[in-house]
């Protein structure tokens, strides 16, 4: 009998007792995870929730792809990000280098080069030259199997050589035969095996084994407007509005008189104009100036408040012209080098036809009103919110029509008005079906809201967010906030920073002066790839309407006509012109997580920098831009930085030659230099790194 046989018996008390079986793990593959490779390759990035979203790109951007990548025992590693195009191909290899040794964390950064749905994958393998070059030294040094080390080495290169033809054929080939030369000392041919001309073939082709892959993770490439430009904000009814002091009334500006000051806009720089609504704005609870309920003849009334008998979102105001003048006015942005945006504002007044037409869409309360629009204390009477649950299908549909009407006439970009109140779930769908039909399409996000909600509608398609950089003053606020919107959190979330909007004036811009507004351009302008202002910025219109962070006489409410003569005397103008004419020349500008933040020691002056390496830039050369900021508008500040040379493209220890591209002057500046910024002269240092 087999001595684990069980054995039976027809008594109860002689029966063993019964073990619960084991339960057997189920395999890694069952639960959607390749089994882990012999290699490991672990914590990929940039993965949006383990790929359930594709993480975000843009054409020319330098992505960067890490990955921990580690073996057992102590022969070397290595790793390499493979870049893999829309049609399956693999695109680029980048070999990575340890970013965090002793933590096995490795990088490389690729640059996809057009539009599309692309994926990356991270293969760790086995470095065998890694290893000998690593152990020949010590053993030889040390005297220990010394002809067996040198032997290994060369038939590790000549192996190396085998695929390969010409000088790096040559190379290997002659390095081999010096280290089977028994006529030279072992240190001399040991030398023949590590010189910097066999290691850069090695690297350009080195030998891998035991290659394990990652799975393949999704990256959506986007055209670079999505990842980099500068916005202007108008309400076109203001541009050309005038005023009649014998009879009290107001004219409105119209399409064709805001297309008059397209050459300005354009000429300061500016890659797209961004009109609020210009539906027709309905009558019932029409508010008036700064947001009162009673109404003067002749206020327009909030153009958020959409709708009303000449139609909805896919009509416009009749007092503002046509579609033929709305196509005109597109064309002649066009025409100067602008695209054109346009608010989506998903909400309805009470004379909508939405309103008549679909009374489900909305949320009726108790006594039969329909619930208006709040955000305490906030009442926005003359506003419907739509009701997603109710009927999502129709309102999808109708949603979706109304984009189509807007993108058939011109429109690349919508500025997406409080996305957060609607439903994830449906911009997930409605952005994904624009995608596919009009990839071209950018959608920006106007969610002021909690981190959870913002961040997970960047993840869900938004291509750009408003960020709560407007509310970032003080150095440690705002290092902290540059980090994070440049780190991990830009491959989902690309930020778009507002110094200003038609809604927000915050305590610094009312009391900071012309120099508070030029402080928060350059921070905005040089700190994200996108940025925008609003109208009127450049007069530093900075009066709040007592006890909120708006401004007084809201434009919201009132036609609001500007003298731009006085512009380039206040000297706003001329600085918003300078900051988009270096953006534009400058490649690590237009770049969103290659941000460094160096220490200074002032509380009161910020410093981070841009860099960009050689072979990641169109040019061809390097480019690097330091910024040295005085966030105080009131008092002159000065400093000594600390500088992190490596950060900026440089050996340590090395001196540079600091070009400040904003005044043009240059100093001879090292790792420590001193720097003193007086509001009421200049408020920033925009240094151009330059080797000496």
């Amino acid at each position: 009998m087999d001595r684990f046989a069980d054995v039976t018996s027809t008594t109860p008390s002689a029966r063993r007792p019964r073990r619960t079986p084991a339960k057997a793990a189920i395999p890694a593959a069952q639960l959607g995870h390749p089994p882990i490779g012999r290699i490991p390759v672990v914590d990929v990035s940039p993965v949006v929730d383990a790929g359930r979203w594709p993480a975000k790109a843009a054409v020319g951007e330098a992505v960067p792809i890490r990955a921990t990548v580690f073996r057992e025992g102590h022969d070397a590693v290595a790793a390499t990000a493979v870049l893999v195009d829309p049609e399956g191909r693999d695109h680029a290899h980048g070999a990575m280098v340890d970013i965090a040794p002793g933590l096995d964390r490795y990088e490389a950064r690729l640059v996809p080069d057009r539009p599309g749905r692309w994926g990356f994958r991270v293969e760790g393998w086995s470095d065998p030259y890694g290893t000998w070059s690593h152990d020949a030294p010590l053993k030889v040094d040390a005297g220990v199997d010394v002809e067996l080390m040198l032997a290994e080495g060369a038939l590790l290169l000549e192996r190396a050589a085998e695929p390969l033809t010409g000088a790096p054929a040559r190379t290997l080939t002659d390095a081999a035969s010096a280290l089977r030369d028994g006529a030279r000392p072992a240190q001399v041919r040991l030398a023949a095996g590590l010189t910097p001309d066999v290691r850069a073939v090695l690297a350009a082709h080195p030998v891998r084994e035991l290659v394990s892959s990652s799975p393949t993770y999704p990256l959506v490439v986007d055209r670079t407007l999505a990842l980099s430009g500068a916005w202007y904000e108008i309400f076109p009814r203001s541009i050309g509005a005038t005023y009649d002091e014998a009879t009290g009334e107001w004219t409105s500006g119209t399409l064709r008189t805001a297309a008059r000051d397209l050459p300005r806009i354009a000429g300061l720089g500016f890659d797209v104009v961004y009109l609020t609504p210009i539906h027709p704005i309905g009558a019932t609870h029409r508010k008036g100036r700064n947001n009162t309920l009673d109404p003067r003849p002749g206020d327009p009334g909030s153009p958020y408040a959409i709708g009303s008998a000449e139609g909805g979102h896919d009509a416009i105001d009749p007092t503002l012209g046509t579609f033929e003048d709305f196509d005109a006015f597109v064309a002649d942005a066009k025409e100067l080098g602008l695209e054109v945006a346009l608010d989506l504002a998903l909400q309805c007044s009470p004379d909508h036809p939405w309103v008549t037409e679909h009374p489900e869409w909305f949320t009726t309360r108790l006594d039969g009103t329909i619930a208006y629009a709040e955000n305490p204390p906030k009442k926005y009477q003359d506003i419907y919110p739509l009701n997603f649950d109710n009927d999502p299908e129709g309102i999808y549909a109708a949603v979706r029509a109304v984009l189509q009407v807007w993108i058939d006439h011109g429109v690349t970009a919508f500025r997406v008005d409080n996305p957060h109140t609607k439903p994830l779930s449906f911009w997930e769908r409605l952005l994904a079906d624009v995608r596919a039909a009009h990839p071209e399409v950018i959608f920006l996000s106007e969610a002021f809201t909690r981190p959870a909600m913002m961040l997970n509608l960047a993840r869900i398609g938004f291509h750009q967010s408003y960020t709560y950089f407007t509310w970032r003053n003080t150095k440690e606020e705002l290092a902290e906030y540059l980090a994070e919107v440049s780190g991990e959190q830009g491959s989902w979330m690309r930020p778009s920073f507002w110094p200003t909007t038609h809604d927000i004036l915050t305590p610094f811009m009312q009391t900071g002066g012309v120099a508070g507004f030029a402080i928060r351009a350059v921070l905005a302008a040089l700190g994200s790839p996108t940025w925008g202002i609003y109208t009127g910025y450049e007069l530093v219109e900075d009066v709040p309407r007592p006890g909120v962070e708006e401004q007084i006489d809201n434009e919201k409410y009132e036609f609001k006509p500007r003298d731009w003569s006085q512009a380039d005397r206040i000297g706003i103008a001329p600085l918003l012109g300078a900051l988009n004419t270096i953006r534009r020349e400058h490649p690590a500008l237009r770049q969103l997580r290659n941000l460094t933040v160096h220490a200074t020691s002032d509380p009161n002056l910020l410093a981070f920098s841009r860099h960009l390496p050689a072979d990641l830039s169109p040019t061809g050369r390097a480019d690097t831009v330091l910024v040295v900021v005085n966030l105080d508008p009131h008092g002159a500040h000065d400093a000594t930085l600390d500088l992190d040379l490596p950060a900026l493209g440089l050996e340590p220890g090395a001196r540079f030659v600091a070009h400040d591209v904003l005044s043009q002057e240059v100093y001879a500046w090292d790792a420590h230099p001193w720097v003193r910024l007086d509001p009421y002269q200049r408020v920033a240092h925009v240094i151009q790194v330059e080797r000496v």
